[in-house]
């Protein structure tokens, strides 16, 4: 039994209290006793609202449920009347500007690649924050984008032949962005500096200078025997290595033994959607790492074959300009922390009447007190040089949430003797209520907001939660098609664009979710770019050195300022339910969304459950491997409930497919040792158990949402451990 320790009117389990008493409290300026008298008070005083506002979820639900019931036919504008009526749909306000200041480059200035990884693991945080910078050549050896015709085939040894079609690749890109006057960097035998340009040579005596010499921005070494050479196109860095000694730089006339791209700019550490953190335990482990993050100590081992590698993070890079003079540019990622939504509780603080108390206000609080660390200079790098601290709030609904967001953040900057606005918001623009209602959204922290987002997967689950008594759903994949998600990406980039985003805030858009198609990623994923987004999601450190290619493609700034000219209503698209006009699917097609829905579900909740792993790579029906994260959940979960409520399929066809699919899975992870199986005792399984209950118990999910029943079953799972090792 634990035992709760006292702080003013909190009852707090003893490893966050012991941890922020002992680690994230020293050196922030804050005294402990204040902290926790402040902390209670916040408490008490904001719970009440949280808990109003998810009430009104609730009935804005029930509403929508019942009109649906009571017009199974409608015109879409009586259906946008009845959303108005109800406040739903809120008045549009009058045009404004938004107002942040002190904004990071990497967010307001720069557009390129925004990782998004799990706290919880310390060496893919590491190793996030150290994506700000790609080797090319790594990227592209270890990617499908070299094919491996004629030799070229990916192998544990070194593959040469595989290595020319590497450098051949890098060089190209070279020449189309950063090209010579008159030959190609192929042919380079030398680099060096004179006179503050590049010049580069070749083995017939001839030298030559680059088309555009703004771009060269400097180097490392002696100007006539750089080790490095900096470019700069498109606000993003390339960095051409040298080295004449290096096994890949000796089989290089230029002595070139990496080309690396200015990647990752910002990085999402994120306490939600991908993690699994279900209790004070998993909470002070979360923000433990959060605070080797900021303080830069953070470190992580692992074995590699016979060898215990170790993770930290990079340090800053030094460069001399073009001038001869020094400057240094961040070795890391920018972090954000995605903090969790207004929906969850937590236990790992109690009130003043033994309640748990509200998750999302427990994350502004401590993720707020560690980042402080940053600004006071306690870490062994900086973070934000603007002294900004950069919270992403996620599954917001409507303006009155973003305006409780906001107050929060008010509250917070006062208990912890920050500047006003010191915090920054990034709006996660993932539940219709929030897409249609954007712009008002947005004016309510319009002092504070850095960021807007896409994503399909809760959007879609939301989508179909919100309209789940209209009618059957079309099929999952053909959603991308539909009209409400064409809009929705569209409207969120002009509303942002006339809120004043252009380099001032980030406008995202959503994760590439293969990570070993990164050949289809190049093909596809710069059309994000070309509708306005500054960033965009990307699974993998290597996955953003490639994605950062885009960036120096399509001239972001550029693509933002013709969009800025475009005014167009998307609202009566955004409101077309995607209900399926007939329900003409044969047997096997129906038992195909079904399978593939099942599978997906299954392969990600049996690690969540079991494991604890919040994102990870999991392969499909297909055996693909798709980086997942809980919002897979909330879609299928979603559809497969909408199916049965609307009687395309059976409970018992969904709970033999589930049984069939579990199988399936199970064989897809019997390579692990750690992996517990499902079948065949399925009734005994925990994680089958959590998977039928998003299904079955989905429709009465708020919102759809899948925490409590992930929460509920992880927290069984932990138990049945422990009493097993026991």
């Amino acid at each position: 039994m634990v035992t709760y320790r006292s702080a003013s009117r909190l009852f707090v389990h003893p490893s966050l209290y012991q941890f922020i008493n002992e680690e994230a409290l020293p050196g922030s300026g804050l005294e402990e006793k204040q902290f926790w008298e402040d902390f209670s008070q916040l408490i008490h005083d904001l719970t009440p609202e949280n808990e109003a506002l998810l009430h009104t979820r609730d009935n804005l639900q029930n509403q929508i449920h019942e009109w649906h019931q009571a017009h199974p036919r409608w015109e879409p504008e009586q259906y946008r009347t009845f959303l108005e009526s109800i406040g739903y749909l809120e008045p549009e306000p009058e045009d404004f500007q938004i107002a942040t200041e002190n904004i990071d480059k990497e967010i307001s200035v720069q557009a390129g690649p925004q990782l998004v990884v799990p706290i919880s693991n310390e060496r893919f945080a590491i190793n996030a924050a150290n994506a700000r910078w790609g080797s090319l050549y790594d990227a592209l050896y270890g990617s499908d984008i070299i094919n491996e015709e004629n030799g070229a085939q990916q192998q544990k040894a070194y593959n040469p032949v595989r290595g020319e079609k590497v450098v051949a690749y890098a060089k190209q890109f070279l020449d189309e962005y950063f090209p010579l006057r008159h030959r190609s960097h192929k042919e380079a035998s030398s680099y060096s500096i004179e006179g503050g340009h590049l010049e580069v040579s070749f083995q017939d005596g001839s030298k030559d200078k680059l088309q555009h010499p703004e771009q060269f921005a400097g180097y490392q070494g002696a100007s006539a025997q750089p080790v490095a050479v900096l470019l700069k196109h498109h606000r993003l860095h390339i960095e051409i290595q040298i080295d004449y000694g290096h096994p890949i730089g000796k089989t290089d006339p230029a002595g070139v033994k990496d080309v690396v791209a200015e990647s990752a700019l910002t990085t999402i550490m994120d306490c939600e959607d991908s993690v699994a953190a279900v209790d004070a335990e998993d909470k002070t482990m979360v923000y433990r790492n959060w605070l080797g993050l900021i303080k830069g100590d953070i470190n992580a081992w692992f074995q590699k074959g016979d060898k215990t590698m170790t993770r930290v993070m990079n340090p800053d890079r030094s460069f001399t300009s073009p001038k001869g003079e020094e400057f240094v540019l961040s070795g890391r990622s920018l972090m954000l922390n995605r903090n969790v939504g207004h929906l969850m509780s937590t236990d790992a603080v109690l009130n003043e009447n033994e309640k748990e108390i509200p998750e999302g206000i427990m994350d502004g609080v401590i993720t707020s007190l560690i980042a402080k660390h940053d600004l006071l200079g306690n870490g062994k790098y900086k973070n934000s040089r603007r002294g900004s601290i950069y919270i992403v709030k996620p599954k917001m609904h409507g303006s009155k949430e973003a305006a409780f967001a906001n107050k929060l953040f008010d509250r917070i900057e006062d208990m912890l003797d920050l500047e006003r606005h010191t915090l920054k918001i990034g709006v996660m623009d993932e539940e219709r209520r929030t897409t249609v209602n954007l712009k008002a959204c947005i004016k309510e922290v319009k002092d504070r907001v850095m960021f807007i987002n896409t994503g399909f997967l809760d959007r879609t689950g939301d989508e179909i939660h919100t309209s789940m008594e209209a009618g059957p759903m079309i099929r999952k994949g053909e959603m991308k098609a539909s009209a409400w998600l064409g809009s929705y990406e569209k409207s969120n980039v002009q509303t942002g664009l006339t809120a004043g985003f252009e380099q001032r805030a980030q406008i995202g858009k959503g994760m590439w979710a293969m990570p070993e198609q990164l050949a289809a990623m190049m093909d596809q994923k710069d059309g994000q770019l070309k509708a306005g987004a500054s960033t965009a999601w990307v699974p993998s450190p290597t996955a953003a050195a490639l994605h950062a290619l885009h960036y120096h493609k399509v001239n972001v700034l550029e693509v933002q300022k013709d969009l800025k000219q475009v005014s167009e209503s998307h609202l009566a698209s955004i409101l077309t339910i995607p209900v399926a006009a007939k329900e003409d699917w044969s047997p096997a097609e129906i038992q195909e969304e079904l399978d593939n829905n099942a599978q997906g579900i299954l392969g990600y909740v049996v690690r969540w459950v079991e494991l604890g792993i919040g994102c990870s790579k999991v392969p499909d029906i297909n055996n693909v491997a798709l980086m997942e994260d809980r919002a897979t959940l909330r879609i299928s979960s979603q559809h497969i409930a909408n199916w049965i409520h609307h009687h395309v399929c059976s409970k018992q066809q969904v709970m033999d497919t589930f049984k069939r699919m579990g199988t399936v899975v199970d064989e897809q992870n019997a390579h692990d040792p750690e992996y517990r199986p499902m079948s065949p005792d399925f009734e005994q399984s925990t994680a089958f158990q959590a998977a039928c209950d998003l299904v079955f118990q989905g429709y009465h999910q708020p919102n759809g949402y899948t925490e409590p029943i992930l929460h509920q079953r992880r927290r069984e799972a932990k138990s049945r451990l422990k009493a097993e090792i026991k």
